[in-house]
C-alpha cells in the first residue's frame, strides 16, 4: 500500500487529478468520497510510516529534507518528495475525504525528526500553508497539535542564538490563533522567574571600578524579573527604591549630550540587538554612556511600576506611602527619559501611548477575554409548509375590526342616551369661565383681604367669597361664626373708607369735603333704611359727623336681627364694589347731590 502512494506522490500534476483516487485504491472505504474512523487511522498510521521512511532516506543521502527526491520533470517548482507528500494529504483534509488533523501530526513527526536547520526549512512550508491550515474545518481539529508543535521547536531554539526564528515561530502563533484565544494570553499573570541575569559576585582584580554600584546596578534585574514580589512584602520594596535611588542619581550625575546620542545609532544597533545583558564589570562604564542601554533600564522601570499601579491589582497589598513612592519615582524616570538622546520628547511619548493601550489589555485579561469576534446574524429561514400567514382583518387592523363587531352586537349603542357625547360649546366653555373668575377674585383676595384669602385653604372658594353673594343653602355652612364676618366686615369698611378717601384726594383735591359729605348721606341712607335708630344716623348725616364704626353699631344695637345684618353686609358690598373699580357711580352721586 505504502508503495502505491510513494508512486502516486512521483506523478506530475497538482492533487486534486490522483489524490482521491489512490485513497480508493489502498483502502478500499465503504463510502466512496469520506473515510471512517478506522480507515482513517489506517490511513494515518501509513503515511506517518512512509513519511518516516522519507526522512531516513533523506538523512542517508546527505540532502536537505524538503529537497530530497526532486523530480526530474518537476524542475520549474523544485519540490521535493515530502513536501509533495505533503501537499495531498493536505488536499484531503481540506475537502475532508480524511480526517482533518492528519496534516498536523504529519507535520510534528517531521519537525521532531529533523534538525534545527531543516526546522527552518519545514516551518517555512508551514507559513506558506497557513491560510489553509487557518479553515476553520481544519483548524478546529489541529490546533492543539499545531501549539505543541511551535512549543517544541521554541524550546530547542537558542534564545540568544535564534533570536529570528523564535519571533517567526511567535508571529505565526499570533497569526494562527484568534485575538481571544485563552492558551496564549497568560490569564493568572504568571512571570517568567527562569530568566535570570547572572553578575559577577565578587570585586575582579587590577581593575578599578565601583563594585559596589555595579552590584547595586544589576541587582535590579531580580526585581525587574518578578514583580509580583513587591506588591507585599514592604521590606524588598524599600531596599529596591534605595537601589534605585542610587541607580537614578548616577544618571542624573552623568547626563548625556546630543553628540553622544547621535554617536550611537540604534537603528544599526537594531541589526546586532541581544537578548540578554552583557553584565562584565569590565563594560560597566561604557554601557552608563551608551543611550539605548540606559533606555532599556529606564524602560524596564516603567514597566515595573505600570503593573504595580494597575487598577484593582494590589489597592488592599499596597499603602499609601508606597503608592506615593511610586509616582515619584515614576516621574522622576520619565524626566530622564525625557533627555536621553537622541529624540528623548519622542521616545517617551511612545512609551507612554503603549502603555496606555497596555491597560485596556489587563482590563480585557480580567473580565474573562471575552471574544473580540462577532457572529454574523443568522438569517432564519422559514420551511415551505411551516410559513404562517398573517391574520387579515375586516378594517385593517384588530381594534377596528373589534369595534366594528361591537356595533353589530349593540345596535342601540349610537342611540343611548348615557353614552359619551361631545358637550355644546357653552356648557364645554362654562366650567372654565368660572375658574377664570375665580382665579381673579383669588388675586383680589390676596391684595385687600388676607385674612379672607387665609380661609381658602380650609373652606375653598367659597370661604373666601362674601357671605352675602353665596346661595342660601351654602351661606348656612358659614351662619355659626358671627364675630369672624363682624371682624371681616369691618376690615373691609375700613379699607374701603380709606381707600375712597386717597383717590378722592389724588383726583379732585378741591371737593375733598363735598366727596366726604355724599358718601356720608350714602351711608346713612343705607342705614336708615336697615336699622330702627333713625335719630342718631340723622344727627350724623345733617351734622357732617364721622359715620360710627361697626363695632360701634355692635354696642349701640347688640339685638340687630339677621335681616339687618344682611342688609348692612349688602351696602358694604355696594361700596366694596365701588372701591375695587376705583370710582364711584357718578349717577348715584348726583342723585345725592340733589
Amino acid at each position: 500500500m505504502m508503495e502505491a502512494f510513494r508512486k502516486a506522490i512521483l506523478q506530475a500534476g497538482p492533487p486534486e487529478t490522483f489524490a482521491l483516487k489512490t485513497v480508493q485504491e489502498v483502502i478500499k472505504p465503504q463510502k466512496q468520497t469520506k473515510l471512517a474512523q478506522d480507515e482513517n487511522q489506517l490511513l494515518e498510521n501509513m503515511l506517518r510510516t512512509l513519511l518516516q521512511e522519507l526522512v531516513s532516506s533523506a538523512v542517508q543521502s546527505g540532502e536537505e529534507i524538503m529537497l530530497y527526491g526532486k523530480s526530474i520533470d518537476d524542475v520549474d517548482e523544485m519540490q521535493g518528495v515530502i513536501p509533495r507528500l505533503l501537499d495531498v494529504v493536505l488536499y484531503l483534509c481540506e475537502k475532508e475525504h480524511v480526517e482533518g488533523g492528519m496534516i498536523f501530526q504529519l507535520l510534528e513527526d517531521l519537525t521532531e525528526m529533523s534538525t534545527m536547520r531543516n526546522c527552518k526549512d519545514i516551518f517555512r512550508y508551514i507559513e506558506s500553508k497557513q491560510d489553509i491550515l487557518g479553515k476553520q474545518e481544519l483548524f478546529a481539529r489541529g490546533k492543539l497539535v499545531m501549539l505543541r508543535t511551535c512549543n517544541q521547536l521554541l524550546r530547542r531554539l537558542s534564545k540568544a542564538n535564534d533570536v529570528v526564528f523564535c519571533g517567526r515561530i511567535l508571529m505565526f502563533l499570533a497569526r494562527f490563533f484568534p485575538l481571544s484565544e485563552r492558551s496564549a494570553v497568560n490569564i493568572k499573570g504568571v512571570f517568567n522567574t527562569s530568566n535570570e541575569t547572572k553578575y559577577e559576585k565578587d570585586p575582579p582584580e587590577g581593575i578599578s571600578v565601583d563594585f559596589n554600584f555595579y552590584r547595586t546596578f544589576w541587582s535590579l534585574q531580580e526585581y525587574f524579573c518578578n514583580p509580583a514580589s513587591l506588591s507585599n512584602a514592604p521590606l524588598k520594596w524599600q531596599k529596591f527604591t534605595a537601589s534605585l535611588m542610587v541607580v537614578l542619581n548616577t544618571f542624573d550625575a552623568q547626563p548625556l549630550s546630543e553628540e553622544e546620542g547621535a554617536e550611537n545609532n540604534l537603528e544599526e544597533e537594531a541589526t546586532t540587538f541581544n537578548i540578554k545583558y552583557l553584565t562584565s564589570s569590565k563594560l560597566m562604564g561604557l554601557e552608563l554612556k551608551d543611550p539605548s542601554f540606559r533606555r532599556h533600564i529606564l524602560l524596564q522601570c516603567l514597566i515595573l511600576f505600570d503593573y504595580l499601579k494597575a487598577p484593582g491589582k494590589n489597592d488592599k497589598d499596597s499603602s499609601e506611602s508606597m503608592k506615593e513612592e511610586i509616582n515619584s519615582c515614576e516621574d522622576r524616570v520619565k524626566k530622564l527619559l525625557e533627555v536621553t538622546p537622541p529624540k528623548g520628547k519622542d521616545f517617551l511619548h511612545s512609551i507612554e501611548h503603549i502603555l496606555d493601550r497596555e491597560k485596556n489589555w489587563v482590563w480585557w485579561k480580567r473580565d474573562g477575554c471575552q471574544p473580540f469576534e462577532k457572529q454574523p446574524i443568522e438569517k432564519k429561514t422559514v420551511h415551505d409548509g411551516t410559513k404562517k400567514r398573517r391574520p387579515r382583518w375586516r378594517l385593517g387592523n384588530k381594534e377596528l375590526s373589534q369595534l366594528w363587531k361591537w356595533a353589530d352586537q349593540n345596535p342601540n349603542a349610537l342611540t343611548d342616551s348615557q353614552r359619551v357625547r361631545t358637550p355644546t360649546i357653552s356648557d364645554y366653555w362654562k366650567p372654565l369661565a368660572e375658574d377664570v373668575y375665580c382665579w381673579k377674585g383669588l388675586r383680589f383676595s390676596a391684595r385687600q383681604d388676607l385674612e379672607g384669602f387665609s380661609k381658602f385653604t380650609e373652606h375653598g372658594i367659597e370661604g373666601v367669597v362674601p357671605l352675602e353673594l353665596l346661595p342660601p343653602e351654602v351661606r348656612s355652612k358659614f351662619q355659626g361664626k358671627p364675630s369672624d364676618r363682624s371682624k371681616r366686615a369691618k376690615k373691609e369698611e375700613m379699607r374701603s373708607t380709606s381707600h375712597q378717601v386717597e383717590e378722592s384726594q389724588i383726583a379732585t383735591p378741591a371737593s375733598e369735603i363735598e366727596g366726604e359729605g355724599i358718601r356720608a348721606d350714602a351711608e346713612a341712607s343705607v342705614a336708615v333704611m336697615d336699622t330702627d335708630v333713625s335719630t342718631a344716623t340723622g344727627n350724623n348725616s345733617q351734622g357732617g359727623t364721622p359715620t360710627p364704626e361697626p363695632d360701634e353699631h355692635q354696642k349701640q344695637s347688640p339685638d340687630t336681627d339677621v335681616g339687618q345684618e344682611a342688609g348692612q353686609l349688602e351696602a358694604d358690598a355696594e361700596v366694596e364694589t365701588g372701591m375695587i373699580d376705583g370710582e364711584t357711580d357718578p349717577e348715584a352721586e348726583s342723585d345725592h347731590v340733589g
